[in-house]
């Protein structure tokens, strides 16, 4: 298949491009590049480009395409919270017109990157695709909206897919260190401190980035009428987390390190456990395979390989919020994150 990936060079892009390569498919990418300076290890794969701001996309370069997989997004939540409404103009209103332009450019499979924090403040029981909404941030609310609207658009010849994926983690060429277990392990690591941002009390479900590249994967290839204009969430039943399990298991695997909560931790609205039978068992092909002792073993030998120091984990270039305000502080965005030219 001839597929189009949004956020091409990004955390989950630039691991799940070769994979699409392997399994046959022919990628074109589509890419701000927000986070070019950002390698962890190799940079990623060269494909082809379209270079367009996703916010200015138009159906005539989407020709062609046999599927779209929409990844691109501010992509999480303090990134979002830095100006809500460049959020819902870029993981909304750009996610709904990409979504229109590929229907109006004859491509029968859109894959939606969605997120289980649309279901937000959840509570304690497992929540599976029918549950109410109730998103806490800019994020989850935009995620909410996109499904909603792209469902309108789904017709014979135009199947939407929306995959709420768990909170991600794993090694990525283009690592981030703002999502939780990349996080908690790269604290325990170069500083000796497991660090906490919350109580540790709230329920996050959880996924490794190669089990979210499957499901995306096996949505490519799945019979139509599996997937057409439905919601799996993204995960397994068995990695649903209180965030102090998770510190506790960081601190098994990670020699010499403590438990400890950082200055001014305190509850967090996001709590939710998610039921993720619905995947496991109904969609083609998806089939996870990683545990979250597994990703924490992982993490910490690409963090002990890399000699990944504290001054480089702490610094910029990791964390989402901090890359997107200095490229801003040099001039090459705007306020609207959008890219000055010369």
């Amino acid at each position: 298949m001839k597929v189009l990936v949004t956020g091409h060079r990004g955390y989950i892009g630039v691991e799940m491009v070769p994979v699409l390569h392997a399994a046959g498919h022919e990628v074109v990418g589509l890419d701000t590049g927000y986070y070019d300076e950002c390698d962890f290890r190799a940079p990623p794969d060269n494909v082809p480009e379209l270079d367009i701001d996703l916010r200015d996309i138009s159906p005539e370069p989407l020709r062609g395409f046999d599927a779209v997989i929409h990844l691109a997004a501010l992509s999480n939540d303090p990134l979002s919270d830095l100006n809500p409404g460049i959020t819902y103009e870029i993981n909304q209103h750009a996610s709904v017109r990409l979504a229109r332009a590929a229907k109006l450019a004859g491509v029968p499979r859109f894959l939606f990157s969605s997120s289980c924090s649309l279901y937000g403040a959840g509570g304690d029981r497992p929540l599976d695709e029918n549950a109410a909404f109730n998103p806490v941030t800019p994020y989850g609310e935009s995620k909410v909206l996109v499904e909603q609207e792209v469902a309108q658009l789904a017709d014979e010849s135009f199947s939407p897919m929306y995959l709420r994926n768990a909170t991600a983690y794993g090694v990525s060429r283009r690592l981030r260190a703002d999502i939780v277990v990349n996080n908690l392990v790269g604290h325990a690591f170069t500083t000796g401190k497991v660090l906490l941002q919350s109580d540790g009390t709230p329920w996050r479900p959880l996924v490794h980035i190669r089990d979210i590249i499957n499901a995306f994967l096996a949505g490519l290839t799945a019979p139509l009428d599996a997937i057409h204009n439905q919601a799996f969430n993204i995960g397994r039943n068995s990695e649903n987390f209180r965030i102090r399990e998770v510190a506790n298991m960081v601190a098994e695997v990670v020699p010499n390190c403590e438990v400890a909560f950082a200055p001014g931790a305190s509850p967090d609205t996001r709590n939710y456990r998610v039921d993720f039978q619905k995947a496991e068992t109904r969609l083609p092909g998806y089939s996870p395979t990683w545990t979250l002792r597994m990703g924490i073993e992982e993490l910490y030998k690409a963090y002990k390989d890399g000699d990944l120091t504290k001054d480089e984990f702490l610094g910029p270039r990791y964390y989402r919020l901090r890359t997107v305000k200095g490229l801003q502080e040099r001039g090459v965005l705007d306020a609207n994150l959008r890219r000055m030219h010369a």
